[in-house]
């Protein structure tokens, strides 16, 4: 993983190498590798993870078919001119 510094700006590349790292999802593995996980708690946290995709999966498809209303977009405070 690659992240460029511009104008000596360090806050901002550690920024993006924070939603870079958290889009891959690196700090769920570390967090999944610091502490034995048992097969049984395996098995649940899968199934759960499986019946999370196919909800979000099921909600997207009945919100681009216009069966349920779609969230509606937050408004930036630091609004333009």
């Amino acid at each position: 993983m690659q992240v460029l510094v511009r104008d000596n700006n360090v806050d901002q590349a550690l920024r993006v190498l924070k939603k870079k790292m958290q889009r891959e999802g690196v700090f769920r593995e570390m967090k999944a590798r610091s502490a034995y996980e048992k097969p049984s708690e395996k098995r649940v946290r899968e199934k759960a993870d499986a019946i999370r995709r196919t909800r979000k999966i099921a909600r997207k498809k009945a919100q681009r078919e216009g069966l349920i209303a779609a969230p509606k977009r937050k408004v930036s405070a630091g609004g333009g001119r």
